[in-house]
């Protein structure tokens, strides 16, 4: 299993967002979609601040494969779904973007999105 290295944690985590296309059926990507990330430990973290109805989420769902863009790498890398950190990833949300009005970080904490994270897998 590929590892994400000091410097892509580094650079992604610094970043304010993030471009992630997704993979069709086919393989081919979808249009990018721009979302929020952070960063806990060695692992890097979205939400669908949509939750699971969301179309880039749902398409996402196919393959479980996309490619990302943010704070200059490009890598190609699974999503795995996940609902262990809720709390801690609410947290790194608030740290990280508390400059944005409470009203936008409050849906992206929401119980809806909160139920949409998935963690970036390098491949």
């Amino acid at each position: 299993m590929a590892a994400w290295t000091r410097e892509e944690l580094d650079a992604i985590a610094a970043a304010d967002e993030l471009e992630l296309a997704s993979a069709r059926a086919d393989g081919a990507l979808r249009k990018p979609v721009t979302m929020w990330v952070v960063r806990r430990g060695d692992d890097l973290y979205v939400r669908s601040v949509n939750g699971r109805e969301s179309s880039w989420f749902r398409g996402a769902q196919i393959r479980r494969e996309t490619r990302i863009q943010a704070g200059g790498v490009e890598k190609d890398v699974g999503l795995v779904e996940t609902d262990e950190l809720d709390d801690e990833l609410d947290a790194a949300y608030r740290t990280k973007y508390r400059r944005y009005a409470a009203g936008i970080i409050d849906r992206i904490t929401s119980p809806g999105a909160r139920a949409a994270a998935l963690r970036l897998v390098p491949r």
